[in-house]
């Protein structure tokens, strides 16, 4: 049979099965564009703001979210990777930040509260409330919370500190108004300050080992007791060698957790900067009992005085006979006054699990506590696994021990609070807890995938963008992220908020807040260290 001839071509296709064919057609071109069709890269099934919860019932909480909010940003412990979350939920809900002149509240000193930007005591103009105050300080309470008639924090603060961790009356010590609370003391009015008195104040914790280990390597050229040393075993081997109380930058060299808290040091060991020698405690705090496997990898025996020893393959500590009963009644009474002050502490080792208790205690949902780890050094990262020394040699488990010895006052600080955390786990549920962790880690994987390239944190030299490259400081490149090319509008909008480095968000806010008459470009080598 030969070919069609034009003429027979026209009696097989005519005007009714011509009609058919381009319905045909135009169907599969509308079933393309509405689908996307080859030329936009989504994920199937994903859409970065879709509302989820951890566990079955409604999506969206019932509570109304807090949006009133003080984090404590500390230093070398994951904070940028929470403040990464508050840039984006406080961007995407028009909130207010609290915001410093440059990068951080003229840290080391304490905060004070004409430091934030815009910021006019009362009888200075009318001004739009703060939301958020959320960047590197050192704390100082009497100059970040307002109070209007009567503060009951010195009333909440003295029931904690009348009874020590076994529920004794401490008979060494009386019960003297905290340094912190001298103008909120009990009954006490002020003017308003920075943060209304109803605000949700939270922070961060790391154990001081991994924090040594992080801040010897970023702060080496900051701190003269780092920059003396060749190594950090050198240093802690023999630290007093290396080490001044009130030298230029050695606050990052010892105790720096409770530097940030902003907590006083024993009178007897004050120097002219504040920086002691710390005082040594005969009872630490016990971890309870039925907080879970992983509370228990800490000793809390080791607070003080930790000589390791290795037996059956676990460290085993003693400790000198004569310490100062004293010490640890002062440690007892500045721990009390936070857990008065602070509503959470989160724990850098279990960050998942503190994020589900903080989105719990915001009444937000998961969603909002999704996010990326930010400020992480190659080859070291910052939390995500739990305390303890079973994987590590010898060396290092005495490495360890040496570094939570001379930071004592820090490893009390870090014992109270994973203390705590599971205390509040157990309330919160271990089933319902480890549903939502995995559905959390589910999440990021997700997001990482459908929004990097590669799906995870890249060397800096592959981040040729600006906006997404984070500030180098210290020995380790500080890893960053590179946007998958063809997202949607939508999706691109939300990818960067979530790639988006600390202080290229905090420009980003200012100039939201602020805006600037004359564009200046953002010059990050003149950025200071975060």
């Amino acid at each position: 049979m030969g070919p069609l001839s034009p003429t027979r071509t026209m009696r097989l296709w005519g005007p009714r099965s011509l009609g058919v064919a381009l319905g045909v057609f135009m169907t599969i071109g509308f079933a393309l564009q509405l689908w996307g069709g080859p030329f936009q890269r989504r994920l199937p099934g994903l859409q970065l703001r879709q509302s989820w919860a951890s566990t079955p019932g409604p999506a969206v909480p019932s509570c109304p979210p807090r949006q009133r909010l003080v984090f404590l940003k500390t230093h070398k412990s994951g904070s940028s990777s929470v403040l990464s979350l508050l840039h984006r939920y406080g961007d995407r809900h028009g909130l207010r930040f609290a915001l410093p002149a440059r990068y951080q509240f003229g840290y080391p000193k304490l905060f004070q509260a004409s430091w934030v930007k815009g910021y006019r005591p009362q009888g200075g103009g009318t001004q739009s409330p703060f939301h958020i105050l959320c960047h590197h300080m050192r704390f100082n309470l009497k100059e970040v919370r307002s109070v209007e008639g009567v503060d009951r924090t010195g009333e909440r603060w003295a029931h904690a500190c009348s009874q020590d961790h076994q529920g004794r009356r401490p008979q060494a010590w009386r019960l003297p108004r905290h340094p912190l609370t001298q103008e909120l003391g009990m009954g006490a009015t002020k003017v308003l300050q920075v943060m209304p008195s109803d605000s949700f104040f939270f922070s961060i914790v790391r154990d001081p080992a991994a924090l040594a280990r992080s801040a010897f390597s970023y702060y080496k050229s900051t701190s003269s007791a780092f920059r003396k040393s060749p190594s950090l075993a050198a240093f802690l081997d023999n630290p007093r060698a290396f080490y001044q109380p009130g030298a230029r930058g050695d606050h990052y060299a010892r105790n720096l957790l409770w530097f940030d808290f902003g907590l006083p040091f024993p009178p007897e060991m004050r120097t002219k900067r504040g920086n002691p020698h710390p005082p040594r405690d005969p009872n630490p705090p016990q971890l309870p009992s039925g907080v879970g496997l992983r509370a228990h990898t800490l000793d809390p025996n080791a607070l003080f005085h930790p000589v390791p020893t290795v037996a059956d393959g676990h460290s085993q500590t003693s400790s000198s006979a004569s310490l100062d009963l004293r010490s640890s009644s002062f440690i007892q009474w500045n721990l009390a006054w936070l857990d008065s002050v602070f509503d959470l502490v989160l724990v850098a080792e279990y960050f998942d699990e503190s994020l589900v208790l903080l989105a719990d205690a915001l009444c937000w949902s998961l969603d909002d506590v999704v996010g990326f780890m930010h400020n992480a050094q190659a080859g070291g990262g910052q939390g995500g696994s739990a305390v303890g020394d079973g994987g590590l040699t010898a060396e290092d488990r005495q490495l360890s021990a040496r570094a939570r010895a001379w930071n004592n006052l820090d490893w009390a600080l870090y014992v109270h609070f994973n203390r705590s955390l599971w205390a509040r786990i157990k309330q919160y549920g271990q089933s319902r807890l480890d549903s939502a962790v995995a559905e959390l880690r589910a999440r990021r994987e997700a997001l990482a995938k459908h929004c990097l390239v590669g799906g995870e944190a890249l060397d800096p030299k592959y981040i040729t963008d600006r906006r997404f490259r984070p500030f180098q400081f210290g020995s380790g490149k500080v890893l960053g992220y590179v946007l998958q090319s063809g997202l949607s509008l939508q999706d691109q909008e939300e990818c960067e908020r979530l790639a988006t480095p600390e202080l290229q968000y905090k420009d980003k806010l200012d100039a939201k807040q602020f805006p600037p008459t004359v564009s200046v470009p953002l010059k990050t080598s003149r950025l200071p260290s975060p």
